[in-house]
C-alpha cells in the first residue's frame, strides 16, 4: 500500500510540494494498516494520505489537495473540525479511543468506530503548519464486542425463560442499537405451519404489524412470506421495484420503509420457527456487517422460539395433566356420590344434580319404564333455567332429541339452526344411559352461553356410562329391597288376631338394607274348640332358601294343628318336613310353639320348645320365670325328642317369645345383651302392669339403647300378656 500522490497534478504541485517529509511519510505509512493522512494549513487541506485513508471514508482519491471539511463534508456537524482547529490553534495533541463517526453519503452511509490521535505538525522554524491524524478503526471490535454483550444478555433471558415477547423486543432494540439505521422484525409462524404471525417490530407502525400479521407462507408474499416459503434468505434491495413486494407495496410506502432483508428462523433439524427480518428507510444491499448480524440474531432467535415452544409445551403437558387430575376427580366424585344412592330415582336425581353447573347449567334425564318414556330428573342452575326447563315448547323438542337418542342408542348433539336456539339454548347434547346392551334412559346438558364442547361432551359420556351402571345396580337393588319386603310380609301375619282374655303384641326388625329375607318369623292363629296356636322361630340362614323354609314351616304347622290335637305331634310333623327335604343345603330351625285355651280364671298354655331362646313368663308382681325345658333344634334328627310343659297365665301375667336376635345383640365392645338384661327390661317398671305392647316396647327401647340401632341379626319378639 503507498501513499497515493500525482507528480503530474499542477494542482498538487502548487498547494502541496513534495518535500522530503512526504517522503517519510510514505516510508512510514504507505503500507501501514492504520489510517493516516496529514493536513496543512489552518483549512486543513488534505496534504497526503494512504489508501487505508481513503477506504475508511470513502472518498475520491482525485480530492487531495482540498480542505479536508470539503473533501469529507459528514465530519463537519459530528465536530471533527472544531477539534483539529483546536489541535492547530493551540498544538496540543487530541487522542480518542473508540470514537463514532458516521460516514459516507446520505442514503449510502454507514457507521464507523475509530482510536485515533490529532497530532500538531511544526515547520523548522518551530511554527505549527498542520496536523497529522493517525487512526485504526475499531469497528469490527467494537461491533463483536456489543454483539457479544447483546447476546449474552438475550442468551441470560432464554436460559432464566423470559417470556419470548421480552425476549424478541430486546434482540430488536440491541440490534437497532448497532444499527441505528436498521428496523428489526421477528414473524413466528403460526401452529398451523401455514401463515406467520407478528413477533416483535418495535420501530415499525401498528398499522404496518397488524396488516402482515397472519399473511401466508407463499412465493411472492414479500421478503418474509417468501423467505419461509423458500427455507432460504431472501434480499430485497428496493421494495419499489421487486415483484415479491407487489401485493404490499402501498403497504411498505406508508410504512416508510424501502428495503427488506428476511431470514428464515429454523431449528436445528431446519425446522421452520418464523423469520428475521431487517427493513432500511431507503433502498440498500446488505453489508457483511448486516449479514453478520443476521445470522447471529436468527439464530439466537431459533434458541429463544425452540425454548418458547418447550415452554408452553410443557406448561400444556402440564394443564393438561391438571385438567385429566381434575376430570377424573370429578368422575370419581361423581360416580362416588351416584353409586351411595341406593335407590333408582335417587340416583338419577343426583345425576342431575351433579353435572349442573359443573359440565352445563341446564340438565334432564329421562328414563323409560313399562314402556313409556318420562322425566325423572331435571337440575338448573338458576330459577330462570327452571322456569326455561318447565316450558312445554322446549319439553317438546328435548322430548323429541329424547326419542331419537333411544331409537338409535347414539349420543345427539345440536347443530346450526337447533329448534332449542329460539329459546337461548345454544347447544345440546343427549347421551344415551346404557348398560347390559340396553339403552334405557338420556342424559341431556343444554348450555344457555358458550355451546358445549368436545371436552364438556367426552365427560358427559363417560359420566352417562358410569351413571348407567350405577343406576341399573340402584335399579336391581330397589326391586330387590322391595321384592324381600313383600316376601317377608308375606312370612308373617298380616296382624295378629284378637284372643278372648289375652292381649297380643310382637315386633320385628330385619337386620341390614333389608336386601335379604331374614330367617325370623313368628304366627297365632285359632284352633278348633276355643284353642289357639302361637309360635316363634328362627330358621339359619338367610335369603331365598331360609324364606321358603319359613314358608314351609308356618304352612305345615298350620296344617298340622288342624289336624293333629297334640303341639307335639304338630313340632314332630315340622321336623319331619325338614328332615325329609331335599334341599342341598341343611336348615335347622330353632322353634317355641304352643297352644291355649281360656279359662274363667287364668289362660291354659301347653309348650313345645326346639332349640329355642328360653321363654320367659313376666308375673303381675313383677318376677321373671325363665322356662328352660330341653329341645333339640328341628331338622337335625328325625326324633328329636320334645318335652311338653304347660304353664298358666293369671290376669297380668305375659308370656315373652323371643328370637336371639335380641338375646345375641352386640354392645360396641362385643357384649352380648343376654337372658338376664331381657329380664331386667321386663320389670324395668314395676309401678304398673304393663300390657303387651308396653312390654314389647320395653324390649326394643332396651335392645336399642345397648347395641344400637344397627343389627347384626334379625330381631323378631311375640308378647301374650292375660286380661
Amino acid at each position: 500500500m503507498s501513499i497515493y500522490f500525482d507528480p503530474h497534478s499542477s494542482a498538487i504541485a502548487r498547494s502541496v510540494p513534495i518535500d522530503r517529509r512526504s517522503e517519510e511519510y510514505a516510508d512510514l505509512f504507505g503500507q501501514a494498516p492504520v489510517i493516516f493522512a496529514a493536513l496543512s494549513g489552518p483549512k486543513h487541506l488534505l496534504e497526503v494520505a494512504n489508501s487505508a485513508f481513503f477506504e475508511a471514508v470513502g472518498c475520491d482519491r482525485g480530492r487531495v489537495g482540498e480542505p479536508v471539511g470539503e473533501v469529507i463534508p459528514e465530519l463537519v456537524p459530528q465536530g471533527v473540525l472544531d477539534r483539529l482547529d483546536e489541535v492547530y490553534r493551540t498544538g496540543v495533541a487530541y487522542r480518542a479511543r473508540d470514537g463514532r463517526l458516521m460516514l459516507g453519503e446520505p442514503g449510502r452511509q454507514r457507521e464507523g468506530f475509530f482510536d485515533f490521535t490529532y497530532e500538531p505538525r511544526w515547520d523548522e522554524a518551530g511554527r505549527i503548519d498542520g496536523v497529522v491524524v493517525i487512526a485504526v478503526e475499531t469497528t469490527a471490535y467494537h461491533d463483536a464486542h456489543l454483539l457479544a454483550s447483546q447476546q449474552r444478555v438475550l442468551l441470560e433471558q432464554i436460559a432464566r425463560d423470559a417470556p419470548l415477547a421480552e425476549i424478541l423486543d430486546g434482540m430488536a432494540t440491541a440490534i437497532e442499537e448497532l444499527s441505528p439505521d436498521m428496523i428489526v422484525s421477528v414473524l413466528l409462524v403460526d401452529p398451523d405451519g401455514q401463515r406467520l404471525r407478528h413477533g416483535t417490530a418495535p420501530r415499525l407502525p401498528d398499522f404496518y404489524n397488524e396488516a402482515i400479521d397472519g399473511a401466508p407462507i407463499d412465493e411472492g408474499v414479500g421478503s418474509c412470506g417468501t423467505a419461509a416459503f423458500r427455507h432460504e434468505p431472501v434480499i430485497v434491495t428496493d421494495i419499489a421495484t421487486d415483484p415479491l413486494w407487489k401485493d404490499y407495496r402501498d403497504l411498505a410506502l406508508r410504512a416508510g420503509v424501502a428495503a427488506c432483508w428476511s431470514t428464515p428462523i429454523q431449528d436445528a433439524d431446519g425446522r421452520l420457527l418464523g423469520t428475521f427480518a431487517m427493513y432500511h428507510r431507503t433502498p440498500k444491499a446488505p453489508a457483511d456487517r448486516d449479514v453478520t448480524l443476521s445470522v447471529a440474531f436468527a439464530r439466537i432467535a431459533a434458541l429463544a422460539i425452540e425454548r418458547h415452544c418447550a415452554v408452553e409445551a410443557r406448561h400444556a403437558a402440564q394443564e393438561r395433566e391438571k385438567a385429566v387430575r381434575e376430570d377424573l376427580a370429578f368422575l370419581l366424585e361423581a360416580s362416588t356420590a351416584i353409586t351411595g344412592e341406593t335407590h333408582y330415582s335417587e340416583s338419577l336425581q343426583c345425576l342431575a344434580r351433579l353435572t349442573v353447573p359443573a359440565l352445563a347449567p341446564l340438565c334432564a334425564v329421562h328414563v323409560v319404564e313399562r314402556g313409556r318414556t318420562h322425566r325423572i330428573a331435571v337440575a338448573a342452575s338458576t330459577r330462570e333455567g327452571e322456569e326455561l326447563l318447565s316450558s312445554p315448547a322446549l319439553c317438546d323438542d328435548v322430548d323429541a332429541a329424547v326419542a331419537r337418542v333411544l331409537a338409535s342408542g347414539a349420543i345427539e348433539t345440536s347443530h346450526t339452526g337447533s329448534a332449542c336456539a329460539q329459546f337461548g339454548v345454544t347447544g345440546y347434547v343427549c347421551v344415551p344411559l346404557a348398560t347390559r346392551g340396553r339403552t334405557f334412559g338420556t342424559l341431556t346438558l343444554l348450555a344457555t352461553a358458550l355451546p358445549l364442547d368436545g371436552h364438556t361432551i367426552a365427560l358427559a359420556q363417560e359420566l352417562a356410562r358410569r351413571a348407567a351402571s350405577s343406576a341399573d345396580n340402584a335399579h336391581q337393588f330397589t326391586d330387590r329391597v322391595r321384592l324381600a319386603h313383600d316376601l317377608q310380609a308375606g312370612l308373617m301375619p298380616p296382624e295378629l288376631p284378637r284372643i278372648p282374655g289375652a292381649t297380643l303384641a310382637a315386633s320385628y326388625h330385619p337386620a341390614g338394607e333389608g336386601l335379604d329375607v331374614g330367617g325370623d318369623f313368628y304366627d297365632v292363629f285359632p284352633l278348633s274348640g276355643d284353642r289357639w296356636a302361637f309360635m316363634i322361630g328362627d330358621v339359619s340362614g338367610r335369603g331365598a332358601l331360609a324364606a321358603t323354609t319359613t314358608g314351609m314351616v308356618r304352612h305345615t304347622a298350620r296344617a298340622a294343628a288342624r289336624l293333629l290335637n297334640d303341639p307335639a305331634a304338630v313340632v314332630a310333623a315340622i321336623n319331619d318336613a325338614l328332615t325329609a327335604g331335599t334341599a342341598d343345603e341343611d336348615q335347622f330351625v330353632s322353634l317355641v310353639y304352643g297352644e291355649l285355651r281360656y279359662s274363667a280364671s287364668h289362660l291354659a298354655l301347653n309348650l313345645i320348645r326346639a332349640g329355642h331362646v328360653p321363654p320367659l313368663v313376666r308375673r303381675a308382681d313383677g318376677t321373671v320365670e325363665e322356662l328352660t325345658q330341653p329341645g333339640l333344634l328341628l331338622g337335625i334328627r328325625p326324633d328329636p325328642g320334645f318335652c311338653p310343659f304347660d304353664i298358666g297365665l293369671r290376669p297380668g301375667d305375659s308370656l315373652v317369645l323371643v328370637t336371639d336376635g335380641i338375646t345375641e345383640a352386640r354392645s360396641t365392645d362385643g357384649e352380648f345383651f343376654g337372658e338376664d338384661r331381657l329380664a331386667d327390661a321386663l320389670v324395668a317398671d314395676r309401678t304398673t302392669t304393663p300390657t303387651a305392647a308396653t312390654l314389647i316396647e320395653s324390649i326394643t327401647a332396651a335392645v336399642t339403647t345397648f347395641a344400637g340401632d344397627a343389627a347384626l341379626d334379625d330381631r323378631a319378639a311375640l308378647v301374650v300378656t292375660a286380661t
